[in-house]
């Protein structure tokens, strides 16, 4: 189900989206001050390749909830809301849900993506 739903994914959208987040990466890595946000697009990028069987392990530290803070302040929530929006149009539909579930997950992440970590889920 895993593989099906990774396919299905990528041939509808996340493949487009995984290389905005790797171009945004990279030229967030051109300054220094932009590496840890580019390592944090690199994280979105590689969830949104593959969000079946994957999960996002949330943690850290005081650091990280400043630095979280500081994400969303810079537009954070933007991105975790038009993950929201695009969660709730796919859930509109009953095929659309495990495609709604994933964009939610992200929604998640986009909003939090400082001391977490994406892993593969296990069974």
């Amino acid at each position: 189900m895993r593989l099906i739903g990774n396919i299905c994914w990528l041939l509808l959208g996340g493949l487009a989206i995984a290389l905005a987040w790797t171009l945004v990466g990279i030229v967030l890595c051109l300054t220094v001050v932009g590496i840890p946000l580019g390592v944090q697009a690199f994280k979105m990028a590689r969830l949104t390749l593959t969000p079946f069987g994957r999960q996002v392990i949330y943690g850290g530290g005081l650091g990280s909830w400043l630095a979280n803070l500081l994400w969303i302040i810079l537009g954070g929530w933007w991105l975790a809301l038009a993950y929201l929006a695009a969660g709730l149009v796919t859930m509109l539909t009953v095929v659309g849900i495990p495609f709604g579930l994933q964009a939610f997950k992200m929604a998640r992440l986009a909003l939090m993506p400082f001391g977490s970590s994406v892993r593969v889920a296990v069974l």
